[in-house]
């Protein structure tokens, strides 16, 4: 099996104390490792100094997603056993697909009750992998008793209870449908925002729902047999045009976030024909245009919207981003192999021993990472 293949290749040692817990209180004071994808040389610095690595002319492609409070605690009705529920994925107006614990109680036909019957629940399919598909009742708005009822769906290596709902919220999240945060995007407030439009950086937004597929640790010894969950992802003309024109008067697209850098690749892919990661787009199936930006050439990317499964790891080539805002990632995870890919896996393996070194924090609420291009 080639190195770059087996999940081994992916781990480092992390004490469990830098997994960070809580959310800093200024989310621009998070440290912030800079990473040469060229050479793998680091430096160290905070959030804020992210500024000094961005150029007028460059684009920051930002994804709005917004996390739901996708957890519920209810009981059931006929024993009154408690039950607790992650919503996963809306299949129509009030089904959706869910992860049900414990499962074993929960057959088709099974009643759930939340709230004191605020939120009446049917079990109405098992999946092949466990996931229960829910028919939900209710009086009024969904999303409203969900704010009331919910609560943030919080990764399992944090122990701690949030505080405060938005710390878990992108200052820029707008559309409602993700499990997860794409928590690189934590660390920008809305007066840094401005500071780096103000420097004549552009800023295009993509949308990625992010699944709980995020969490999973790679359980194969050859990565190559992994299966990606679907994520629903799309792309406006507005940020298509940003990105290319960005492209054509040679500024460089960074994306924040392994979702945006996701969503992205998921894009360029669909337009060049590629089925990569595609479980379906509506891209135009016409030949693909290209920006060529000197002896370079990028594809132009068109509005889409789609499902995606894409799995980025050492060996494939970036067709959109040049650089990455990124966290520091869970070893033998997806991320760490997608980071890997557009980084080197040693310069990131090395960069993690400095970071454990240095003691920064680490997953959802911890410090960042810029890989420059």
């Amino acid at each position: 099996m080639d190195h770059i293949y087996d999940v081994k290749d992916y781990d480092y040692e992390l004490p469990e104390e830098l997994i960070a817990q809580d959310p800093l209180e200024d989310r621009t004071s998070s440290r912030l490792m800079v990473l040469n994808k060229q050479s793998g040389e680091v430096s160290h610095h905070h959030f804020y100094d992210i500024k000094q690595y961005l150029k007028p002319g460059d684009c920051l492609v930002l994804n709005n997603t917004k996390v739901i409070p996708a957890r519920l605690y209810g009981v059931k009705e006929d024993t009154g056993a408690a039950i607790e529920i992650l919503l996963l994925k809306r299949e129509e107006d009030a089904i959706w697909e869910c992860l049900v614990r414990p499962g074993k109680k929960c057959r088709v036909g099974a009643k759930i009750s939340f709230g004191d019957g605020l939120l009446h629940g049917e079990i109405i399919d098992v999946l092949a992998d466990g996931n229960r598909k829910i028919q939900f009742s209710y009086e009024g708005i969904f999303e409203e008793i969900l704010d009331q009822l919910g609560e943030m769906p919080l990764p399992p290596y944090i122990t701690h209870k949030l505080q405060d709902k938005n710390r878990y919220q992108t200052v820029y999240a707008k559309y409602d449908g993700s499990a997860a945060a794409p928590t690189a995007g934590l660390h920008f407030t809305k007066e840094l925002l401005q500071e780096v439009r103000d420097m004549g950086v552009r800023i295009a937004e993509v949308t990625l729902h992010v699944g709980l597929g995020t969490f999973r640790p790679v359980k194969v010894d050859n990565i190559l047999e992994h299966h990606m969950h679907s994520e629903y992802y799309q792309i406006s003309q507005e940020a298509c045009d940003i990105i290319n024109e960005t492209r054509a008067n040679g500024g460089r697209v960074i994306s924040v976030g392994t979702t945006s850098t996701r969503t992205l690749e998921s894009v360029a892919n669909a337009i060049l024909g590629n089925a990569k990661g595609l479980v379906n787009s509506d891209a135009d199936v016409k030949p693909a245009e290209y920006i060529q930006v000197g002896d370079k050439q990028y594809v132009k990317l068109t509005p889409q919207t789609g499902w995606t499964e894409i799995f980025i790891y050492p060996g494939y080539e970036f067709q959109v981003i040049d650089g990455l805002i990124t966290n520091f990632h869970l070893p033998e995870s997806t991320l760490i192999m997608l980071v890997s890919a557009l980084a080197g896996r040693e310069h990131v393996l090395a960069a993690y021993a400095k970071a454990v070194e240095e003691k920064y924090r680490f997953f959802s609420f911890g410090d960042a990472m810029f890989i420059e291009p």
